[in-house]
């Protein structure tokens, strides 16, 4: 077998890695240097440039060079480059092509398999586009190691503490990742993870590079392609300056225009307040979804080149309270990580018996009938976001209809309540023999592997009746802007006349809600809406709507400090511990009891 090495494929910089004595070493590319640009630039005669010449040409020569790629990962999104197109698997392996080039130089090899960094909130089309584009670079890309996990084998390998709880804070160019990571004996074990796939250190050039336009009384929207690129660039070195000075000078000198601005750390923060707020919501929920509070953490170690802005750190240090904050090697991190891993998977007898548990970091679900509005399913989840894998649940649905012939299992991806507004995985549709609703029965098995394989059983109860069907991606991708403009149009769709606004604004809460829960809490919340809105468009009963808004609204207070508090200080409670209807307020015993005969008749059939 040859030499298996390990990528840390990055939206503002790429590198590579691989085990070797003992220990995982970075792999320079041609110019001596570590961190490779993640541009592509293509010039006369369809030459590709990669790296550090591609990153001076994005100025230059801006129709003809394109970055920040990686987010857009799995979608169908395409990238103009010069005459031709390009789609961003497509542009990513000139990327891999290049740190396999690289690599086999170093090692003196030819290098045919490898294992990729992506990031932990990565979906299954984004991961699968990851695999593709390793096709497309020549490299087998059996297994992809989400980038915070692997910050946290490289972090585990350098000490060699065994039994420590902490956070990783996986800052880099494009994206933030955070992970709950506990250590014990050999086993290094992801607990929890959330972030934000368009969050990263361009976000913070974008807003400064717009202060500096307002300064200057321009409009960055409208400027050309060159100038833009020109005052991105300025922004980021003056960003870095702040790394090492308290304050900087931005300067912008093209043709007929120059500039400058004052700069530092303060200010930078008061035009990037947005952001910084957008980082404590996946330490929240991270850390609510683990069960922890930062009590019980030991450290947080920061990785990604944007964690090393001072005012970032002064950020999480304020965020982690009395709890130690670490930056080590903070650029390096995730690849060294991945060499480790691609040791690992080598079978190197010095780390073979190290296991790295990951977990799913999405739910996976299926869509049930809705009473209240039948042409828009609701969500029922199957795995759970952060289930250790690889895992296998089993749960049963009935049919929904009198004499249905049969029954469609439609695969998702997502937290949202109504299945349309997640990512949809493949479909399978079953033949049930016709009877009563609610008398035939499908079990539905998902079996989700560490590689993103997800495996569907479908057991027909009465006949025995299998059907099976491997999922790797799905089978459309909708464009981020699509998504949104998607949900607008059905927010526009006229609702039935009972479905009032201060009844619909209390149905858009639990489904917020629905969406930051999980377990038992999200199965109480998604319980309630549907209750709600059989009451609204079913019975229709104006006495029973107003009893079950009130006892609603107090619930969903309750879940809303629930969700809050358990988050950074303080110890989280148990559901029926922080749970109690208000005493000043009358509520319908005889309601709830009913909610409950209801509620249980729902999940039968």
């Amino acid at each position: 077998m040859g030499k298996i090495i390990g990528i840390d494929l990055g939206t503002t910089n790429s590198l590579a890695a691989v085990w070797q004595n003992g220990r995982s070493v970075l792999i320079p590319n041609s110019f001596g240097e570590y961190l490779t640009p993640s541009v592509v630039s293509i010039g006369e005669e369809n030459t590709v440039y990669v790296g550090k010449i591609a990153k001076e040409r994005l100025i230059s020569h801006p129709d003809h060079s394109v970055n920040i790629f990686k987010r857009f990962m799995g979608t169908e999104k395409i990238f103009q480059i010069g005459e031709r197109t390009y789609r961003p698997e497509e542009v990513s392996a000139f990327v891999l092509r290049k740190l396999k080039e690289d690599a086999e130089r170093y090692l003196g090899e030819a290098v045919e398999e490898a294992v990729v960094s992506v990031p932990a909130y990565f979906n299954d089309m984004a991961r699968k586009a990851t695999k593709t584009a390793g096709e497309l670079a020549g490299l087998k890309v059996e297994r992809i190691i989400n980038e915070p996990s692997a910050a946290a084998l490289a972090y585990h390998n350098r000490n060699k503490e065994e039994d420590e709880t902490f956070l990783v804070f996986d800052f880099g160019g494009g994206t933030l990742d955070v992970s709950l990571v506990d250590c014990f004996d050999n086993i290094i074990e992801i607990v929890s993870v959330s972030g934000d796939n368009c969050l990263g250190g361009s976000d913070f050039d974008r807003e400064i590079a717009g202060q500096f336009c307002k300064e200057q009384g321009m409009d960055f929207t409208e400027l050309a392609p060159k100038r833009r690129e020109i005052l991105l660039e300025s922004a980021n070195r003056a960003k870095r300056a702040l790394t090492d000075n308290a304050s900087t000078i931005m300067q912008v000198s093209d043709e007929d225009f120059t500039g400058q601005m004052e700069l530092d750390n303060k200010k930078l923060i008061q035009i990037s307040m947005l952001l910084f707020q957008r980082m404590s919501v996946p330490i929240k929920k991270v850390m609510r979804d683990g069960d922890k509070n930062m009590l019980e953490i030991s450290k947080v170690i920061l990785v990604g080149g944007s964690c090393k802005m001072p005012s970032v750190k002064q950020y999480l240090c304020h965020m982690a309270g009395e709890c130690k904050v670490y930056a080590v090697d903070p650029d390096h991190m995730v690849a060294l990580g991945v060499g480790t891993y691609a040791g690992i998977k080598e079978r190197q007898e010095d780390i073979k018996d190290l296991l790295l548990t990951d977990i799913c970091p999405f739910t996976l679900s299926t869509g049930i009938y809705n009473e209240a509005d039948p042409d828009k399913p609701i969500m029922s989840a199957i795995i759970e976001r952060n289930s250790v894998l690889p895992c296998s649940k089993v749960r049963r649905f009935c049919t929904a209809g009198d004499f249905q012939r049969h029954v469609k299992i439609d695969v998702y991806q997502g937290e949202e309540y109504y299945v349309d507004k997640n990512i949809c995985l493949g479909v399978l549709n079953v033949d049930v023999p016709m009877a009563p609703k609610g008398k035939e029965t499908v079990s539905v098995r998902y079996t989700y592997d560490i590689n993103g394989i997800l495996i569907v059983d479908v057991k027909v109860d009465s006949t025995g009746e299998k059907v099976k069907e491997i999922i790797t991606t799905g089978v459309d991708t909708i464009e981020p802007e699509k998504i949104e403009q998607y949900i607008e149009e059905l927010e526009k769709l006229k609702l039935h006349p009972a479905e009032q606004e201060e009844n619909q604004m209390a149905i858009a809460w639990g489904e917020r809600l629905f969406a930051q829960a999980s377990g038992d809490l999200r199965e109480e919340l998604g319980g309630r809406i549907r209750y709600f809105q059989h009451l609204l468009l079913i019975e229709q009963d104006v006495y029973k709507v107003k009893k079950w808004k009130r006892q609603l609204e107090i619930f969903f207070q309750n879940t809303e400090k629930y969700l809050g508090s358990a988050s950074i200080y303080g110890e989280p409670e148990d559901i029926d511990s922080w749970y109690h209807e208000s005493e000043s307020e009358e509520l319908d015993a005889n309601l709830e009891e009913e909610y409950r005969l209801w509620y249980d008749g729902h999940l039968t059939h």
